[in-house]
């Protein structure tokens, strides 16, 4: 498969796209001194935010995409520096912070996988994630719908989008059963006004139907996105301004005295 993120495209809706983010950094308490990890990091440029906002010592920006760490360089020096690799291997031992923003509702098996991060954390230490929980919605209900259609799903090989996510209240429990002493756990709606329907296949462009982008060429993958604007079109409404509800995960937890593991 290929790397098929596009930053210019992500960053179309910079703006909407980096509140959650704010809003999940202001759970975050000061690490002065300490190690950061941003999983899921992207272009890096809100990683040198996180990094000024915990005042670390040095702060790791990890990405699986080589397009998005191609942009990261510009943000490295000054304690912050980025490498190539999977969340799913990473060994987060050793680090005061473990961040991620948009990244972990790409990574199947959360009821390994978060575990597996406590355990990283010793005492005092913080886990802080925003994902995107709106796999509900029309905009993601259409795209499977159309994976699905004998055309796509031979050119994907059956393949249709799943979501590891489990209910808010899961989460909750997770981090109690893990260690977290102390927790934030929160389901937030966040309502973003586009200019029209046709927005939010710009929108899906630059995360969603990525998913579907890397495993086709590119005349499929065309045949695919026709079909899918011209399906969702038909069922949007046709309001503008649009309004597009998107919501979203966000959890913090702090290690307690008998948290797991240690670093």
């Amino acid at each position: 498969m290929s790397d098929a993120w596009e930053p210019e495209q992500y960053a179309r809706f910079r703006g909407e796209r980096e509140q959650p983010f704010h809003d999940l950094l202001a759970l975050v308490e000061a690490a002065p001194g300490g190690r950061v990890v941003d999983l899921g990091c992207g272009t890096g440029v809100l990683t040198r935010v996180l990094h000024e906002h915990t005042g670390a010592a040095e702060t790791v920006g990890v990405d699986r995409s080589e397009a998005m760490l191609a942009q990261s360089a510009q943000h490295a020096g000054g304690g912050i520096r980025f490498e190539q690799g999977d969340i799913t291997s990473f060994d987060a031992s050793g680090f005061d912070v473990v961040f991620s923003n948009a990244a972990l509702q790409w990574v199947d098996g959360h009821e390994a996988l978060f575990p597996r991060l406590a355990a990283t954390l010793g005492e005092g230490r913080q886990l802080a994630v925003q994902m995107p929980m709106n796999h509900d919605h029309v905009s993601h209900t259409v795209a499977h719908e159309v994976a699905r259609e004998p055309r796509h799903a031979e050119a994907l090989g059956g393949h249709v989008r799943s979501y590891p996510l489990r209910e808010v209240e899961w989460y909750a429990e997770m981090l109690a059963r893990n260690g977290f002493a102390e927790q934030q756990v929160r389901l937030q709606v966040y309502l973003h006004r586009l200019a029209g329907p046709e927005e939010v296949v710009e929108w899906m462009k630059g995360s969603l139907l990525t998913d579907y982008r890397t495993r086709l060429s590119s005349e499929k993958y065309e045949a695919y996105l026709a079909d899918y604007r011209e399906r969702l079109l038909e069922v949007l409404p046709n309001e503008r301004p649009f309004l597009l509800p998107f919501k979203r995960i966000l959890l913090w937890g702090r290690m307690g005295a008998r948290g797991k593991g240690s670093a």
